[in-house]
């Protein structure tokens, strides 16, 4: 398959990820928390995928070691639940634009934990200043022309809790790809996303009603942030890093502001300024120069 197609594989799947605000916020605003709405669609993905897994003769309901089996929890941990509540709870103590220019520049300490244990996978120059230039052009489409951020250490540190949790999945999807499948790997983040949502839960005992949960709106939204945004993109975004690399792919994060202002544009009417068109190049310029280096082997 051309490497091409697994580039566009991450592209689209950046996009529908830069989509899922709205629909998240229409949830909020509905009634749900952030904590449910997380495990709701965390549900709905974990449930498609083992309808389509039970059938089948591969299926596997442990790793084939101990080890991996808690990599796999790892994996659940840090790419669901302590992700998802560390950038959801950020919001509440600091602004909307330092919880996104942090988590956002997830791909550069990806790049940097991913370097310190895989040799093959550090950044060469002219990746380098292909992700600066990136992250750069992410500070310039977050900050908006507003350059002032209101620091707030509870809500700051939250908010890099949340880009290095994603750091540490990309670190840990480079082994689990290389001994699991895609399938396997994705329904155990879901299960241990969901399992280690208890404890949160045991403090917060706060469930959503079913009434609410039904109703139509709420109903469709959770079903596309559960069915499309977690399964099918989780499912092709750990597919693609175990095709094109997890630093590579990480880079396609840089994208996420870009997208989410294009659609809050196209939906919400929302004003594209200068400052997102020059911070877009800036960006698609970084991943060019990121992507454009081909190792020896290709």
């Amino acid at each position: 398959m051309n490497r091409f197609w697994y580039h566009l594989v991450a592209f689209l799947v950046v996009v529908v990820w830069g989509t899922t605000f709205v629909f998240t916020k229409l949830l909020l605003l509905a009634g749900l928390t952030a904590a449910q709405i997380f495990v709701l669609r965390f549900i709905v993905a974990y449930l498609l995928l083992l309808v389509y897994t039970l059938p089948r003769r591969q299926f596997r309901l442990f790793a084939a070691s101990l080890q991996d089996e808690l990599m796999m929890v790892a994996l659940g941990i840090t790419g669901g639940s302590l992700y998802f509540l560390t950038e959801n709870s950020a919001m509440i103590y600091t602004t909307t634009t330092n919880t996104s220019l942090i988590v956002c520049l997830c791909p550069l300490f990806a790049a940097l934990l991913i370097a310190l244990f895989y040799r093959s996978q550090r950044l060469h120059g002219i990746q380098i200043v292909g992700t600066v230039l990136a992250a750069l052009g992410v500070i310039v489409v977050v900050l908006n022309g507003r350059f002032v951020l209101h620091l707030s250490p509870l809500g700051d540190t939250l908010a890099f809790g949340a880009c290095l949790c994603w750091a540490f999945y990309s670190l840990l999807m480079i082994p689990a790809g290389q001994r699991y499948d895609t399938v396997f790997i994705t329904r155990k983040v879901f299960f241990y996303g969901l399992l280690s949502m208890i404890p949160y839960f045991c403090v917060h005992p706060d469930l959503p009603s079913i009434s609410l949960v039904l109703r139509p709106g709420v109903l469709a939204n959770l079903l596309f942030l559960g069915c499309v945004a977690s399964m099918v993109c989780y499912l092709a975004w750990n597919w693609v890093i175990k095709k094109l690399g997890a630093v590579v792919v990480t880079n396609y994060v840089y994208l996420n502001p870009v997208t989410t202002v294009l659609f809050a544009w196209l939906i919400l009417s929302e004003r594209i300024t200068v400052y997102f068109l020059l911070g877009t190049l800036l960006i698609l310029l970084g991943m060019y120069l990121c992507n454009s280096y081909k190792t020896p082997s290709e």
